[in-house]
């Protein structure tokens, strides 16, 4: 640990990061600052950002940087690293959805049609996507689902309700987690996309903060979905969830710490001095005022070591 905090501070890129991926960074970092950041406050008062954004992104290639033969899931945790540096969690949550959460189970459990249907145009930022498992009356307890999908001739149909969405109202099609079976438990679980449609509707949610993503309720009413929909194997869409929890779960660690150093940085930007270490013999409380900007940046200069190893 001590070895690689050393390394944070230098110019030598901490393992996995080479000095590509860092150079990576300095790309993304310099798109944040000159297409996002300048409208962050605008999107964020608006409760909106354009899908322009997705194209960008797309035309850049970094919409499937984990996907195909030159897969680089160390760039896709540097993107995830940086895209806070806009300044707004929105958008973070945003672009984050459509590439940490929505995506991954169409590349990883999808036939070549499917990944043809949903994840190459996905790719090329003209759909987006949502992952919808959590609904009004269930959340972690992903085996209590209650959103239904019914086997007919040639497909099924789905009836339920799914909250707290993220992209639920951009949405051009939705990974969801449906119930197959009749009887409780995981077992009955599965995926099917849902394409955005006659039977689907989204209510956007008023939220506390990150607004500019948009959050939505989303109902579906008697939706038809073809046979070719069902992600994976029938009755197996637990597995499909937990497969990439863990991913998921340090994309937003990753997103945390670019946020921590952003804030960190703009601070001591505008204080005028520069960061120095904290001062362990120094003891303060709350009517404290008179340290320096910096000298509580010990836990945002540690979080990325402990956060990569």
């Amino acid at each position: 640990m001590e070895d690689s905090a050393k390394a944070m501070s230098g110019c030598e890129p901490v393992p996995p990061f080479t000095a590509e991926h860092e150079a990576f960074r300095a790309d993304v970092r310099d798109f944040v600052a000159r297409e996002l950041r300048p409208h962050a406050p605008e999107w964020e008062a608006a409760r909106w950002f354009p899908n322009d954004v997705f194209v960008k992104l797309a035309a850049r290639g970094w919409l499937g940087l984990k996907y195909g033969p030159d897969a680089d899931w160390v760039a896709d945790a540097v993107l995830c690293e940086e895209l806070p540096r806009a300044g707004s969690g929105g958008l973070s949550a945003g672009v984050g959805a459509h590439i940490g959460i929505a995506t991954p189970p169409i590349a990883k459990f999808g036939t070549e049609a499917q990944r043809e249907r949903w994840l190459a145009p996905a790719i090329r930022g003209e759909k987006i996507a949502a992952l919808a498992i959590t609904e009004p009356d269930t959340g972690s307890d992903v085996a209590a689902i209650r959103t239904r999908a019914e086997k007919v001739d040639g497909g099924w149909v789905v009836n339920g309700a799914k909250t707290f969405i993220t992209n639920g109202v951009r949405a051009d099609f939705y990974v969801t987690a449906v119930k197959t079976r009749a009887e409780d438990g995981h077992g009955a679980l599965s995926f099917l996309v849902v394409e955005a449609g006659e039977g689907v509707t989204a209510r956007p949610l008023e939220k506390l903060g990150w607004h500019a993503s948009d959050t939505a309720e989303i109902a579906f009413d008697d939706v038809s979905v073809p046979d070719g929909a069902l992600l994976g194997e029938e009755g197996r869409g637990f597995y499909l969830i937990v497969a990439n929890f863990q991913w998921e779960r340090l994309l937003m660690a990753l997103g945390a710490v670019g946020s921590m150093r952003a804030t960190l940085e703009r601070v001591t930007a505008a204080a005028g001095r520069p960061r120095r270490p904290p001062r362990p013999d120094r003891r303060r409380d709350r009517r404290d005022h008179e340290g320096e900007p910096g000298e509580d940046a010990g836990p945002v200069s540690t979080s990325p070591v402990a956060v990569r190893e």
